[in-house]
């Protein structure tokens, strides 16, 4: 009998690594047949105008499929496993420094890279699942934020004033109601099944790992 548990708790480690690794190749697939549309929503074009600022801010989150699997990382993160709410605007607050970093002419190194590497992290994080204490979260959230917005500096860098307000508003405004509404969202329905946080893992972890390979490419 007891070798009989064994062997059933070894197959249903098989079937979960199974289905962890499967996830991560679909969202790696995923990421490659979509990051050729990730553009930015002006076709590159620094917004010159409060609308086109607010527009930028609002979809460059959810055009890129690495920063929008940080974002639900975080949102699943703080709803299972029951993390303050104070996390999400935490995230937003470093990623409002990170890109006045980039408007001010600082230079931040490697932070095209860090932003797929952020999202492996988290992605494993969640597998690991609730073993992680949470002072590690709001680590990787605060640093993640100083870097993914350093990245969003990129299309706003040489905005006037205006535009740059805008662009920061409705980024940061998606950003907060993305993650807390995520949380909300996964908070109770998620706890039915205690294998859909690794699973949501596994697919950000394949994101992110093409999102890194992708970037190494292009680097050189």
């Amino acid at each position: 009998m007891f070798t009989n548990l064994i062997n059933r708790a070894a197959d249903e480690d098989r079937v979960l690594f199974n289905l962890i690794g499967c996830f991560a190749i679909l969202a790696a697939a995923f990421f490659l047949g979509t990051e050729s549309a990730s553009a930015h929503l002006l076709d590159g074009k620094t917004p010159s105008t409060f609308a086109e600022g607010l527009l930028s801010g609002v979809g460059h989150p959810i055009i890129g499929p690495d920063y929008l699997a940080f974002l639900l990382a975080l949102g699943i993160a703080v709803g299972v496993f029951r993390l303050s709410f104070f996390n999400p605007f935490l995230f937003v607050a470093a990623m409002i420094c990170g890109v006045t970093m980039h408007v001010a002419g600082l230079y931040l190194p490697a932070a095209d890279l860090i932003v797929p590497v952020s999202v492996l992290i988290a992605g494993l994080m969640l597998i690991i699942e609730e073993r992680i204490p949470p002072a590690w979260w709001m680590a990787v959230f605060v640093a993640a934020g100083i870097f993914h917005g350093y990245s969003y500096g990129d299309s706003i860098d040489a905005a006037e004033p205006i535009p740059l307000i805008a662009y920061l508003t409705g980024l940061a405004a998606v950003q907060v109601i993305m993650t807390v509404g995520v949380a909300f969202a996964t908070g109770g329905l998620w706890k039915l099944w205690s294998m859909a946080p690794r699973l949501a893992g596994a697919a950000f972890c394949g994101v992110g790992f093409a999102a890194l390979v992708t970037e190494l490419i292009h680097s050189n």
